[in-house]
């Protein structure tokens, strides 16, 4: 059964390139556009991972992560948090939160593409 992650990120563009390295890569995909959509998905998709924007409607990147971390069911969910918003203390905030990892955009898609793959024990 191929893993499934679920890509929470309102930029079209980003979510195209995103869909097409996934799905050529084996993975179950379902995309979502904003904070509040994320939660409903973690229960009716049950993914492994969360390739997770920051800057969303109605929640941002980091209040999905503290609800993902905060949520028995989902502790085994990886969380890649996967942003502009690379500063320092951005970063650092995201790691605090519990998120795995931690990939500035623009990214490469070779070394996101590793980055799920490790993640996932692949």
């Amino acid at each position: 059964m191929s893993k499934r992650v679920l890509i929470v990120d309102d930029e079209p563009n980003i979510v195209t390139s995103l869909e097409f390295l996934l799905s050529h890569a084996g993975y179950e995909l379902r995309v979502v556009r904003d904070g509040e959509a994320a939660i409903k998905a973690m229960d009716e998709f049950r993914p492994d991972l969360v390739l997770l924007d920051v800057m969303m409607p109605v929640r941002n990147g980091f209040e999905v992560c503290q609800m993902i971390r905060d949520n028995a069911a989902w502790q085994n969910v990886k969380v890649v948090m996967l942003t502009a918003k690379g500063r320092d203390t951005e970063v650092s905030k995201g790691l605090a939160l519990g998120a795995d990892a931690y990939v500035s955009k623009p990214f490469s898609t070779k070394a996101l593409l590793e980055c799920v793959k490790g993640l996932l024990g692949e």
